[in-house]
């Protein structure tokens, strides 16, 4: 490193947030990056590990290392170069990933890790600001054709790899825009829009097309693409949510956590209302709202309520409250489980830990609140670990509007995956490996995660870039692109 002595001169300094009073009132990004000066800075703090555990901290093995020593001596062109090298948008990982290299940063041993995820971000920044960041043609086409269905982060990912080893790549979307998951399920405060629009124009001059308004399995058939195209990767998410099973769930009032937030999404894209959900309008204005689950998606559904005006934001959290600070002996380098408030749990929430939903009560066919109970994690004779019920500890909560964010079950099955005829792993998603990533049906590929269930976006990204190997090897006989 050029500063080896740099972490211990130089305080840890991250990005602020705009003030929660003023950031309820938009729907922009409302983080405030470093000056290029400081973000150089905090590259010096990079200890030069003997071992960078940040490596493995990261599902796509970003060079962290490297590309904090060349930012440190402002040399950030090629700083950029080794970023993309390992992942294809780290300007949505920069925003969206939770930074697990930074939980296995030495540095993290006494709580200040270098601020990787800072970096990452204004380096890919200022990589558009200066024009660095242009497309990348390929010199020779193979004359192969490879369909992607799904144009989430593992899709994208994949796609714009192939078409860089060549090959002739379609995107099969859905939706009427690419971007899945990034496009409709992440809020606009977390992730600007047109930060995806400039990556797919960027694709589209690398020669990927995107025909959107499509669903494989529905209004296009899967035996189209395989007479079509020499190779089809599914890259189509988990998308089936989990339900919750009581009396009540048919009242009005309650729903899926991606109905809520897709339809806010369009609303800030400038659709029409009446385009933005088939059973109407969702809207947290005023109301008492419920989030029950109490991960990313149900943080992301606190923050879109908030925007909307609110009258109150309980979450319900089936775990039990983690503690403030991890057992560092116990659990670095790797992911501890401690208190983390997300930024808009700060905006204004009320999360009810140990506790679960029992009943939803309702008047004239419309929710008005929830009957729930405190449980207990304990562990049976199998060893499995259940949450079960404290006798006299049931409670209400007032609510007029119930949003579900339990996570997801796996792949949706109907239409693309029943008409290939894939097999399914014992979760429940399409049966592959993550070192050839084949299905059971010749030709047919599957990454992301409709192949390893819901994870972060930066496994997507892995995942895909992995693929795009696979399918290029297959393809080919042998492959230059990084695994």
């Amino acid at each position: 490193m050029g500063k080896v002595t740099g972490f211990l001169e130089v305080e840890r300094k991250d990005r602020s947030y705009e003030k929660p009073e003023a950031r309820r009132k938009h729907w922009h990004e409302f983080v405030q990056p470093l000056a290029p000066g400081e973000t150089s800075t905090q590259a010096s703090r990079c200890m030069d590990c003997g071992i960078p555990f940040c490596h493995n901290g990261c599902p796509v093995n970003n060079l962290i290392p490297d590309w904090n020593n060349l930012v440190y001596h402002d040399d950030w062109k090629n700083a950029l170069g080794v970023l993309h090298s390992t992942n294809n948008f780290p300007e949505f990982t920069g925003r969206i990933c939770p930074a697990p290299c930074e939980a296995s940063c030495t540095l993290n041993i006494q709580d200040t890790p270098v601020t990787i995820k800072t970096i990452e971000c204004e380096t890919v920044e200022r990589g558009w600001k200066e024009g660095w960041i242009v497309p990348q043609v390929a010199e020779t086409r193979t004359g192969k054709r490879v369909a992607v269905v799904g144009s989430g982060p593992s899709g994208l990912a994949a796609a714009q790899q192939l078409a860089r080893a060549g090959h002739a790549v379609t995107v099969f979307e859905k939706n009427d825009r690419p971007g899945g998951l990034l496009r409709y399920g992440i809020p606009d405060f977390k992730l600007d829009k047109h930060r995806i629009d400039r990556r797919l124009k960027q694709m589209q001059a690398e020669g990927v097309e995107f025909r959107t308004n499509v669903e494989v399995g529905i209004t296009l058939p899967v035996s189209a693409l395989l007479e079509n195209f020499h190779a089809i990767v599914m890259a189509g998410g988990s998308e089936t949510p989990r339900d919750l099973a009581v009396e009540g769930r048919e009242f009005a009032g309650v729903y899926f956590a991606m109905e809520f937030l897709t339809q806010q999404n369009k609303r800030n894209a400038g659709d029409e209302e009446t385009r933005a959900a088939p059973q109407g309008s969702i809207s947290a204005k005023g109301k008492h709202v419920v989030v029950i689950g109490g991960g990313d998606t149900g943080s992301d559904c606190v923050g879109t309520s908030n925007r909307q005006g609110a009258a109150s934001v309980t979450q319900i959290e089936i775990l039990p409250k983690p503690p403030v600070k991890e057992d560092k002996g116990a659990t670095w380098p790797d992911w501890p489980i401690k208190l983390r408030v997300s930024s808009s749990q700060e905006e204004g929430c009320t999360t009810e830990w140990s506790s679960v939903a029992r009943r939803i009560v309702g008047e004239g066919g419309k929710v008005k609140g929830l009957e729930c109970v405190r449980v207990e994690w304990k562990t049976d004779a199998q060893g499995r670990r259940a949450p079960m019920p404290v006798s006299g500890s049931e409670f209400k909560v007032e609510a007029d509007l119930v949003l579900l964010a339990m996570g997801f079950t796996g792949p949706r099955r109907a239409g693309l995956l029943e008409q290939a005829g894939v097999e399914f792993d014992p979760r429940g998603n399409v049966q592959a490996t993550d070192q050839d990533y084949k299905t059971s049906i010749p030709r047919v590929f599957a990454c992301g995660d409709m192949r390893r269930g819901q994870s972060l976006v930066v496994w997507a990204i892995r995942e895909g870039r992995q693929a795009a190997r696979a399918v290029d090897e297959f393809l080919m006989g042998s492959s230059t692109l990084p695994r």
